[in-house]
């Protein structure tokens, strides 16, 4: 898919090359009734113009958010632009006042604001919203105080024994601020003393110490402690992928994003530990995105373990944090007292300053992708920032999307390449097994038989817990049993409001739908034909465990999915536990599929390989090479050299033949060729109108009409097809329509798609969604 990409600043007035006006501060001017074009937060969210007041006039800028009068009523606003003029002038009113002294937006994110609005056909509005987390945006400056107590003279083992006489808790506290060098919060002494307030007066009143009120930060690692780490001795393609980043860092001109491809074990992260520091020595600033909340743990520990001198500017943003902890470290990143950011999706909007650098690692993951309004991409998204910040952007993986592997083909981005994992380790050795010839071993094996773990994987983990090595397996499906049929009239049981079958989840015996969440006791009967006979069949994790325990009873095992995964921290303290080898095997889902680094792991077991290949979705067969590959990545990683076992039922497959070989150039030429002949992305844009309702015939009612009025005036190049049922024809209790479109030029599309959603009644109880450039069609 062809992203664009910014060029430098427009001038004051002209329109970027996004077609958007450039949002430029205007000269501040000596007229107190300048005038500021704010966008309303809340239910009413227009752009309306208001006039500075004299006694704000310094403290109004762009981004800032303040209060205008509404109706009779104060809301919150957003700053977007500085005028002199107005259509309006002599009518409108006055700003109220200001949320807070700083900006809340740099003119910077309020560009790429507008971006993304007018590129996913979302309000700017909507766009503001997402960039501030909700505890910023609800209770900004909501900060934790504590007091600050500091120990004014130290007193002599005398004056230590008669206060000790006399009132032994205030010579408690003394000591106390002796044994921490004189100075200490409130907090740390009420550990040792509950009543420390009141003992605090006639101390302060006596001149020993004096207490003033500070900020405390919701560190979210304040209990953690990182063993400093020292840069590693880079290989060759390290050192050519480095200089050539060092050098876009250093030069004075906007670079072309680059496109790191190297292989599992190749050092990438390495690269960008070493690439962070060159901004940092220039005084810049750096953004580093992550798919998945597993990662964060253990690249938060490489990044406080390499930069131990500035630990404390290191800012952490994801959705696991509670909101008080986000409130502390948006701030952090706010008041400029951050230089790295790490997080998940929504990171990108992190409120940095002097970006020298923005990192996409595992740029090809889809939970990059938003999937609520604004349905944004936050590679695409950070590869526009870059642009506007003039910063370089560097996309990591083993696998790029087949988007971003087309645009370093056409030039658009720059290659960088390593194909060789670090210290001459050797890539694990694949070995596939048809899972259909298992079955017909009939080796009287039951686990076999049910197809959870093949012969040969079995003595595997056999010969694996025996040399005390480690061992993953991977099955991205939760659940005990994946579904439950009629033995007499076939039907599989389903959730009620859902178009899928209940998984049943043993340990709390219950069937479970995976997308609405309902839950119901397993019927006795058949539900159509109330015929007992009712016959469990698929697997999942759940019974995936209890499969392994009983073949492996002395093992030592773990299970990593969102059933188990329920308290804050839990995933970091397993994950720790498994490094520290206090378990021989851990069994999860794509939660451990990517990204993390156990040395001591030398085999990887894949079951139900081919588990994505059949679903209706173009991209299928590039989902499965790249969860297989990442997967096996996982192995071989230390000394010894790393196995993979990869069951399937589709052996012959080209993304299980090509993952086995590691080649995925291979793969992404066959790939490329259809998506061209068949007019797929990255060759064009796609774009997924979708309706969804209550009703059956007026949801799909209302996507016709839309499919009728988007036929006018369409232009040749666009390929839609006909309003049909979506993969999953009804969820949560709505059933659903999809209407796709393919085109070369996404812009033009866009605005007509607009104009017909604005020109067009719909059925109140219908709901119309679009997806611009989808990851996924069902």
């Amino acid at each position: 898919m062809p992203i664009p990409q910014p060029t430098n600043a427009p001038a004051p007035g002209q329109s970027d090359l996004f077609g958007l006006p450039a949002v430029v501060p205007a000269t501040p001017q000596p007229d107190t009734t300048r005038i500021a074009r704010v966008q309303l937060e809340g239910a009413a969210a227009m752009e309306l113009d208001y006039t500075i007041p004299a006694s704000l006039a310094e403290g109004v800028v762009v981004g800032s958010r303040v209060m205008v009068p509404l109706q009779n009523r104060q809301m919150v606003a957003v700053v977007l632009e500085l005028l002199n003029e107005s259509s309006h002038r002599g009518r409108l009113k006055e700003i109220s006042s200001i949320v807070a002294r700083r900006p809340m937006f740099t003119p910077a994110l309020l560009r790429l604001a507008r971006w993304i609005a007018d590129y996913y056909l979302v309000s700017v509005h909507t766009v503001l919203r997402t960039m501030l987390p909700q505890a910023v945006r609800d209770k900004p400056g909501s900060f934790v105080m504590d007091s600050h107590l500091k120990l004014l003279r130290d007193p002599s083992p005398a004056e230590l024994e008669k206060l000790m006489n006399k009132a032994p808790m205030q010579a408690r506290v003394l000591e106390i601020l002796r044994s921490c060098q004189g100075e200490a919060t409130l907090s740390q002494i009420r550990r040792d003393v509950p009543r420390a307030a009141t003992i605090l007066k006639p101390l302060i009143k006596a001149g020993w110490i004096t207490r003033s009120e500070v900020r405390v930060e919701r560190d979210p690692f304040q209990e953690e402690v990182f063993l400093p780490s020292q840069p590693l001795t880079l290989t060759a393609e390290q050192q050519v992928a480095y200089d050539r980043i060092s050098a876009a860092i250093d030069s004075a001109q906007p670079s072309k994003p680059i496109l790191l491809h190297g292989i599992t074990g190749s050092g990438k992260t390495e690269v960008y530990l070493q690439a962070i520091a060159r901004v940092l020595e220039r005084g810049g600033t750096a953004l580093v995105l992550v798919p998945e909340i597993a990662l964060t743990p253990q690249t938060i520990e490489r990044f406080k373990a390499r930069f131990s001198d500035r630990s404390d500017r290191i800012a952490v943003l994801h959705s696991h944090l509670s909101d008080g902890e986000r409130h502390d470290e948006w701030f952090k990143i706010h008041e400029d007292r951050a230089d790295i950011v790490i997080g998940a999706r929504s990171a990108i909007f992190a409120p940095l300053e002097r970006l020298g650098i923005i990192i996409v690692d595992e740029e090809h993951e889809p939970s990059f992708k938003q999937d609520e309004t604004p349905r944004y991409h936050a590679r695409d998204v950070a590869v526009v920032r870059g642009g506007i910040e003039k910063c370089v952007v560097l996309l990591g993986s083993a696998t790029p999307s087949l988007e971003s592997f087309e645009n370093a083909g056409s030039g658009k981005y720059e290659l960088l390449e390593m194909l060789q994992r670090t210290d001459g380790r050797t890539l694990p050795l694949i070995r596939i097994v048809d899972m259909r010839m298992e079955r017909r071993k009939g080796t009287g094996v039951s686990i076999v038989n049910a197809g959870i773990l093949s012969e040969k994987l079995r003595a595997a983990i056999t010969a694996r817990l025996e040399k005390r090595e480690q061992t993953i397996l991977f099955l991205n499906r939760r659940g005990f049993n994946t579904s439950l049929s009629c033995i007499t009239c076939g039907e599989t049981v389903q959730c009620q409001d859902c178009s899928i079958p209940m998984t049943l989840h043993k340990h709390e015996n219950r069937l479970v739908c995976h997308v609405c969440g309902s839950r119901r006791l397993p019927p006795s009967k058949c539900p159509s034909c109330q015929e007992p006979g009712l016959k469990f069949s698929g697997f999942g994790t759940e019974r995936v465990e209890t499969a392994v325990r009983e073949v492996f009873p002395q093992a030592r095992i773990a299970r990593v999915d969102t059933d188990t995964i329920q308290r804050k921290n839990q995933l970091r303290d397993l994950l720790r536990d498994f490094r520290a080898q206090k378990l021989d095997l851990l069994i999860g889902t794509q939660m451990i599929a990517k990204g993390l680094d156990f040395p001591n792991v030398t085999l990887v077991g894949v079951l139900n390989a081919d588990l994505a290949l059949n679903l209706p979705d173009f991209r299928a067969a590039e989902r499965t090479l790249q969860l297989l590959v990442q997967v096996a990545g996982r192995a071989g990683r230390g000394e010894v050299k790393g196995e993979v076992v990869v069951q399937t039922y589709a052996p012959h497959s080209p993304a299980v033949q090509f993952s086995r070989h590691n080649d995925f150039a291979g793969f992404a030429q066959q790939e490329l060729e259809q998506r061209r002949a068949f007019h797929y992305p990255p060759y064009t844009h796609v774009v997924i109108l979708a309706s969804r309702g209550k009703h059956q015939a007026m949801a799909e009612f209302a996507l016709k009409t839309l499919h009728r009025r988007l036929l006018e005036g369409l232009s040749e190049e666009v390929l839609m097809g006909d309003p049909a049922p979506c993969a999953m024809a009804k969820a949560h209790g709505q059933y659903r329509f999809q209407l796709l479109l393919r085109t070369p030029k996404i812009r033009p599309l866009c605005r007509h798609i607009q104009q017909v959603l604005q020109s067009t009644s719909l059925p109140a109880d219908v709901i119309v969604t679009w997806d611009v450039d989808p990851v996924s069609l069902l």
